[in-house]
């Protein structure tokens, strides 16, 4: 059983899973034909001089020179939160413009099919000589969100029990169908790019922080992984915060989007926490049933069928989701956060997901989802709001 303690170095607010951040990874395309620009390095340097209206929140670049990302700081709110992440969009957005390029917020690239070159820095070279082919165009982007936990035993313990919600937290996220031009079929195509890596999708069952280390170290030792920071599970503990860090979504659209993935996120690890302090264990489920929910959330999103992971059998995905919400509303109630979320969840479920909203502009040729993609991204919508 993990006893939760707070040590002295980490804060009360993280240590009980009230603190939280968000980081978004974001496409630069150009306006006139939606190929992806690689135009990073630019779009930073102008944005590190516009003002900030959300100190906390930083800007950096990512694995492709068309990619950036924005992270906030840490927030106990979601207005905080939301505040943090419109500013951090807004930044980019204008530096963008100036630079003669789209902000959109994807799980992968709409058009474009020729290898970008890899943003500077030794650690990305590492990677794009380990990886080849894999990363020559690899321009899937994610919303990642981090949980305080109060220390690394607590944080594998509560990945373990954030495995059976991790296809749910994909499906509702889901905002990838297109490559190349080209329906997929999926609602997530972001996903299936991710399993040409070694490893990835709901992580395993570890015992023990030494365990989970071990385990990584061994990854690394065979040289799959370039690093102890580069795990590609859907959740992990964070290899240089106190957090949890849940990686399920994709890019969503909105800020709306990426709030409801963070409260529903800081609620699953809160509950997490509760169970642990009861002495409550996760339960081992199998990780093939585990693997074909995430395909299931992949493929159908959230209004197709999903694979329930203790029955494991085949349900609708909005009986996943009713579950989740169901395990996680004491959390939310003692947060403040159950109104907000109910209703945000009910516009995803009624209006669609990212990916519903892109192929009905689809409708009107790629470049329209391209286009309709850069005006969600820049939207001020009102979760969080007082």
């Amino acid at each position: 059983m993990v006893m939760l303690s707070v040590p002295p170095h980490v804060d009360e607010a993280t240590a009980r899973g009230a603190a939280m951040g968000v980081e978004e990874e974001f496409l630069l395309l150009a306006p006139d034909s939606g190929l992806p620009v690689a135009r990073a390095a630019a779009v930073l340097d102008r944005a590190s001089s516009v003002a900030a209206h959300a100190p906390d929140a930083t800007l950096h670049a990512e694995l492709l020179g068309t990619q950036v990302e924005a992270a906030t700081g840490r927030c106990t709110s979601l207005a905080d939160l939301r505040t943090q992440l419109l500013d951090g969009r807004r930044r980019l957005a204008g530096a963008a413009r100036a630079e003669g390029a789209l902000l959109v917020s994807c799980g992968a690239p709409v058009l474009g099919d020729h290898p970008q070159a890899t943003a500077q820095g030794e650690r990305f070279a590492l990677i794009a000589r380990t990886y080849a082919g894999i990363v020559a165009d690899y321009q899937a982007c994610g919303c990642h969100v981090h949980v305080g936990v109060p220390d690394r035993d607590t944080a594998v313990a509560v990945v373990n029990h954030l495995r059976r919600w991790l296809p749910t937290l994909l499906a509702l996220s889901a905002n990838s169908p297109f490559e190349r031009g080209r329906d997929t079929g999926y609602a997530s195509w972001r996903t299936i790019v991710q399993q040409r890596f070694p490893g990835g999708g709901v992580p395993p069952h570890c015992r023990s922080a030494e365990a989970y280390g071990s385990l990584v170290a061994r990854l690394v030792d065979c040289g799959v992984l370039v690093d102890e920071r580069m795990t590609f599970w859907m959740a992990r503990p964070s290899a240089h915060l106190p957090t949890v860090e849940l990686r399920a979504a994709d890019a969503v659209g909105t800020v709306t989007d990426a709030v409801l993935q963070a409260a529903l996120s800081r609620a699953l690890v809160r509950t997490a926490l509760a169970e642990l302090a009861a002495g409550r264990e996760a339960p081992a489920l199998d990780d093939q049933i585990l693997a074909a929910g995430v395909w299931n959330a992949a493929r159908y999103g959230i209004g197709g069928p999903g694979v329930h992971p203790v029955r494991e059998r085949p349900v609708p995905a909005t009986s996943l989701l009713d579950e989740l919400l169901a395990w996680v509303t004491p959390a939310l109630e003692d947060s403040g956060d159950l109104v907000d979320v109910r209703d945000a969840v009910t516009e995803v479920v009624t209006g669609g997901t990212g990916t519903d909203h892109q192929r009905r502009a689809a409708r009107d040729g790629p470049l329209a989802v391209v286009h309709l993609l850069a005006q969600r991204t820049q939207l001020a919508d009102h979760i969080g709001v007082p």
